[in-house]
């Protein structure tokens, strides 16, 4: 679950992370009159779940109100990657002397909460990664035992020189980590966190991600949504109590299971075809659940068949095969159907597709074999 920056900048500030004054807001008025409490330059910053709002014309420096209420006039309704902005973050200037870059995230791999810190703060921490990886020191810590002080430190060294911002570093990290751990984050960073003319340490901007699965902890979290820049088929689906992402491809997949929707993707892959959704129904055998299904997935109008694989356990393949049945009377289905059923009542399953003249497979890689060459038939249509 993302928020915006106004929102993650509110959370710093509730753990004591120095932070620029600001306002947020949708109102060019509110952004010319703001300059009489945030001083005589600010920045003005689109309110996006993207990023490169930068090089969108997103963000503006404004040194007069007639320049912030301009400024705030174009970067409202401005269309960013699809997004548009409805709230701008209005913050007071600071004199950056040196920008650098503090993160801590999930490293799968190791299995712990890694910290990292850079000089090369305020571009892309990916690009830096990717071409200068020595530049970033990483600090790998164990959730079981937590963040130490020597590690503190370490970071802190790597960064600075000056005893002053290592004592204030140590404690920005340390209170950082608390953010991460105590709002169960999948990503918490500070890009950049700044060294102003006056050698103190700044947190200019911020990116703030929740991890979805630990949400029923956190209900208050809700209140953080900002449902204009949700993907609305993901939340359909969620509410139907289907798990949904979208692809690029032209196969939509329904799947009972996260480990074998995963697999199915990974076979289709395999056999040079393009997965169009990730969609596991889970392990209930509501008929419904089918069709609502189909409704998501033929949203998508590249869709050149459907692929429907069920490994029943908890999932019963009759009904299954029912609420196919019923989609099939319900809504339009215009393109092929391939079906593997396999699992508990398949064999009932078999003989209820059986009688209405649709074929479906036993074997995995069969049934997705068909598929892939199904979507490629209607590319060579076309």
């Amino acid at each position: 679950m993302k928020i915006h920056e106004y929102q993650a900048k509110k959370l710093l500030e509730k753990y004591g992370l120095p932070t620029p004054k600001s306002i947020v807001t949708s109102d060019p008025v509110k952004v010319k009159n703001s300059m009489s409490e945030l001083g005589s330059t600010v920045v003005i910053k689109a309110q996006v779940h993207v990023g490169g709002r930068g090089k969108a014309g997103g963000v503006k420096i404004a040194r007069t109100p007639d320049e912030a209420f301009k400024a705030a006039q174009e970067i409202l309704g401005m269309d960013i990657k699809g997004i548009i902005v409805k709230k701008v973050l209005v913050a007071e200037a600071v004199d950056i002397k040196q920008e650098l870059y503090i993160g801590i995230t999930v490293d799968r791999s190791s299995k712990k909460i890694v910290f990292m810190a850079s000089k090369a703060g305020g571009v892309d921490i990916e690009e830096v990664a990717s071409n200068t990886p020595e530049k970033i020191e990483k600090i790998y810590i164990d959730p079981a035992i937590g963040f130490k002080g020597y590690q503190a430190r370490q970071l802190a060294f790597s960064l600075f020189n000056d005893s002053k911002l290592i004592k204030s570093s140590i404690s920005i990290f340390t209170k950082l980590y608390n953010v991460f751990i105590d709002n169960d984050c999948s990503i918490a960073e500070i890009n950049p966190l700044v060294i102003t003319n006056n050698n103190e340490l700044v947190a200019i901007d911020s990116k703030i991600n929740f991890d979805d699965n630990a949400l029923l902890k956190h209900p208050e979290f809700e209140e953080l949504r900002d449902m204009d820049e949700e993907d609305a088929d993901e939340l359909h689906a969620k509410a139907s109590g289907l798990s949904f992402i979208k692809l690029d491809g032209d196969i939509g997949c329904i799947v009972n299971g996260a480990g074998l929707a995963m697999a199915t993707l990974d076979t289709i892959k395999l056999f040079n075809g393009n997965p169009a959704n990730f969609l596991d129904v889970g392990g209930s055998s509501n008929p419904e659940k089918i069709i609502d299904a189909f409704k998501l997935i033929l949203k998508d109008k590249k869709i050149k068949v459907v692929l429907i694989n069920i490994f029943g356990g908890i999932t019963r393949c009759d009904d299954i095969a029912n609420g196919l049945l019923i989609a099939k009377d319900r809504i339009n289905i215009p393109v092929p159907i391939i079906i593997r059923l396999t699992g508990t009542n398949s064999e009932e399953a078999h003989k209820i597709l059986k009688a209405a003249n649709i074929s479906v497979y036993t074997n995995m890689d069969e049934a997705i074999k068909k598929a892939v060459a199904v979507s490629h038939e209607g590319e060579l249509s076309q």
